[in-house]
């Protein structure tokens, strides 16, 4: 079954639940709602949507439903990133690219593991 996409604010809200699970709509309205300006109504929106894409579970706990995500982040984030790639960048990763040669503050780590990335997909285009 392939799940429905999700957008930024919904990946926002899913990582920080993932974070902070199990949370109720209570804890996440305060710890993620409140820095970004939405109402408990709209986090709870926002979750049960979550909920009927499939990425989020509920299970009732004295009362009160406490939510956990479904997926691992990592799949979650790999999705998103797929989309955007096909659907804004239309399949190229030269933008990203160009993008990420332009950004001033790509740390130490991240460039470690841009290096380690190609490295790894030179690898693979030599065993094929």
């Amino acid at each position: 079954m392939r799940r429905k996409t999700i957008g930024d604010q919904e990946l926002a809200l899913l990582q920080y639940i993932g974070e902070n699970e199990p949370a109720s709509v209570g804890e996440v309205a305060a710890g993620f709602g409140e820095a970004r300006g939405l109402a408990r109504s709209t986090v709870l929106t926002m979750m049960e949507r979550l909920r009927g894409k499939g990425y989020l579970q509920r299970a009732q706990h004295q009362g009160v439903y406490r939510y956990r995500s479904t997926a691992q982040q990592q799949e979650v984030v790999s999705r998103a990133v797929g989309s955007f790639v096909e659907k804004t960048l239309q399949g190229s990763i030269s933008p990203f690219v160009a993008w990420m040669s332009e950004k001033a503050e790509v740390s130490d780590n991240e460039l470690a593991e841009l290096e380690a990335l190609v490295s790894r997909l030179q690898s693979q285009r030599r065993e094929d």
